[in-house]
C-alpha cells in the first residue's frame, strides 16, 4: 500500500560555519522544521527556494534548478536502523524532519516513481523534479562516516525541485503529480551518475 501524497514538514536553515575534520566549513545542512503538522505555518516559495533557507555552496546546491530539496519520509525507518547500527541511537529516537538536509519531508513519492520533469502541484505552488541529490562529506559529518556509501547503495537520495510556480506552502498539504516526459527516473539517473563518478 502506497503512502498518501502529503507534505509532512517544511525545513530550512541559514548557512553557518561548522568544524568538519578539523577545518571550518560553511554549511546549511542542519535543516530545522518551520512548518509541521502540529503548526502548519505557511512558508513563501520563490524562484530560488524557500523563505528563510540558504545554501552554502551554490555550485552543488541551490540555484533555479535545485531550489528545493525533497526527501521521502518512507526512508526514515532505514536511516533510523543504520544510525542505530552506527551507534547513533539518539538520532533514531529523535528522527526529526530535515534529517537528510531536506527542505520538504514528503510521503507518497519515491525515487523509483519520480521522473525528471514531473511536477508536484501543491495548492499554492508548483515544483518540478529536476535531478537527484548527490551525497557529500557534509552528510557524513552530520550522520556518520558511511552515510554517503549507504545512500549510494540504497539509492535513497531524494530529489531536487525547480520552482515552476511560486507562492506559499505548508505542512499537511496534499500534492498531485503532473507527469512529465517520463523518460528518466530519479533512481536510474542517480545510479548512473554514481557509477560514472566511481569510474572516473
Amino acid at each position: 500500500m502506497t503512502s498518501p501524497r502529503q507534505l509532512l514538514s517544511v525545513n530550512v536553515a541559514q548557512a553557518r560555519h561548522l568544524t568538519i575534520d578539523g577545518r571550518q566549513i560553511l554549511t546549511a545542512i542542519d535543516k530545522q522544521p518551520v512548518s509541521t503538522l502540529e503548526t502548519p505555518t505557511r512558508i513563501a516559495v520563490a524562484a530560488l527556494g524557500l523563505a528563510g533557507d540558504e545554501q552554502a555552496d551554490p555550485t552543488v546546491h541551490g540555484g533555479p534548478s535545485k531550489a528545493v530539496y525533497a526527501y521521502p519520509h518512507e526512508h526514515y525507518a532505514f536511516w533510523q536502523t543504520v544510525l542505530a547500527q552506527a551507534g547513533k541511537a539518539g538520532w533514531g529516537d529523535a528522527a526529526k524532519h530535515g534529517l537528510l538536509g531536506e527542505n520538504l519531508t514528503i510521503t507518497g513519492l519515491l525515487e523509483t516513481d519520480a521522473y525528471i520533469g514531473d511536477v508536484l502541484r501543491f495548492p499554492d505552488c508548483a515544483l518540478a523534479v529536476s535531478e537527484p541529490r548527490q551525497p557529500c562529506y557534509k552528510l557524513e559529518d552530520k550522520l556518520f562516516r558511511q552515510a554517503s556509501k549507504m545512500m549510494v547503495q540504497s539509492a535513497f537520495c531524494g530529489f531536487y525541485l525547480a520552482v515552476r510556480q511560486g507562492g506559499t506552502i505548508a505542512a499537511g498539504e496534499a500534492y498531485e503529480i503532473e507527469p512529465g516526459p517520463r523518460e528518466v527516473s530519479i533512481r536510474d539517473l542517480f545510479r548512473d551518475r554514481m557509477s560514472r563518478r566511481k569510474n572516473v
